[in-house]
């Protein structure tokens, strides 16, 4: 089993930032078998939708909606994923979740949410 925590999320105006950060944590043998880790959000009455992803090796993928203004990285020795998000929009607003993948084991686990709100 890996357990994932985020953290960082919060009430900020538009163009401004937050720093949503994850962390994993488990069995050696359920870490080291992480490949992808990333975000993925959900707004009111729509369906959760990727975020952004980034591999062990640091291979990252970003939603059309975030590049240029979102960036995800992953401190493998802490086994941690991280988030900046810049020049925030209403309609970032959303319930982030952190995802973890083990494609080895074809398992994935998703972390409890944090919500974002963007509003002036």
């Amino acid at each position: 089993q890996v357990q994932l925590v985020e953290s960082g999320g919060g009430l900020v105006q538009p163009g401004g930032s937050l720093r949503l950060s994850c962390a994993a944590s488990g069995s050696i043998f359920n870490i080291i078998n992480i490949n992808a880790m990333g975000w993925y959000r959900q707004a009111p009455g729509k369906q959760r939708e990727l975020v952004a992803t980034v591999t062990r090796g640091g291979t990252t993928t970003y939603s059309d909606s975030v590049k240029g203004r979102f960036t995800i990285s992953r401190d493998n020795a802490k086994n941690t994923v991280y988030l900046q998000m810049n020049s925030l929009k209403p309609e970032d607003t959303a319930v982030y979740y952190c995802n973890a993948v083990q494609p080895s084991l074809s398992a994935d686990y998703w972390g409890q949410g944090t919500q974002v709100s963007v509003s002036s």
